[in-house]
């Protein structure tokens, strides 16, 4: 019989090292990758039975891929492991299509768990998160009720954590291939949509919404 095939998403090296350690008896690791993008581009040719995936990632943060990969692999389980226990992310982490959440600090205990009964086509939220927040959250597969938590448009949400992670313009455009003019278009437009007037404004809005992570 074949085991499950996971994909795992972390930007940060021994994070992936430690998880490939620790799974590898009991499951196929498709494949790692460290940045959103990457993570789209993986899933899409990997198909893999099982996604990991951090929140905070650069390029394309994990609850935005997720809502892609919802599009993209269907099938695919999609777990995030994250240290952000905030209430709101794991609400967000839902809405975007998640099947599982586990802290990070949690991973040893719970995250082989969240695997298997995620492959059950059930629904694994650490113990961590306080019942008030649990009992919110979809008992079975599915997900909350979508919408985007700061009213911007898919490409404009990346245009804004390129922004709010330091990137220029050019490079931005290059990453999106696109034109300069496109960047500081959608830049225009979300912070239009924002009400915000500068780049430190749309940058601390950003992190407020979850769209990036100090």
């Amino acid at each position: 019989m074949s085991r499950p095939r996971l994909l795992l998403a972390d930007d940060h090296r021994l994070v992936l090292e430690g998880l490939c350690s620790m799974l590898r008896d009991e499951f196929d690791i498709a494949g790692t990758v460290g940045d959103g993008r990457a993570l789209l581009a993986a899933a899409e040719n990997l198909r893999p039975d099982v996604i990991l995936v951090d929140i905070s990632l650069p390029l394309m943060n994990g609850i935005e891929a997720a809502r892609r990969l919802r599009r993209l692999v269907p099938e695919t389980r999609i777990i995030f492991l994250t240290m952000h226990a905030d209430a709101t992310y794991v609400r967000e982490g839902f809405r975007a299509g998640a099947d599982g959440y586990v802290l990070k600090s949690s991973a040893h205990s719970e995250l082989v768990q969240a695997i298997r009964q995620t492959l059950k086509g059930q629904v694994f939220i650490t113990s961590q998160i306080p019942e008030e927040v649990r009992e919110t959250l979809p008992k079975r597969r599915g997900r909350l009720k979508a919408r985007s938590s700061i009213g911007l448009t898919a490409r404009e949400r990346e245009v804004v954590q390129m922004v709010a992670e330091g990137r220029a313009a050019k490079e931005i455009a290059q990453i999106l291939h696109v034109t300069i003019k496109t960047v500081e278009f959608h830049k225009y437009n979300a912070m239009k949509r924002l009400g915000v007037h500068s780049t430190a404004e749309l940058t601390l809005h950003a992190v407020k919404s979850g769209l990036v992570s100090l």
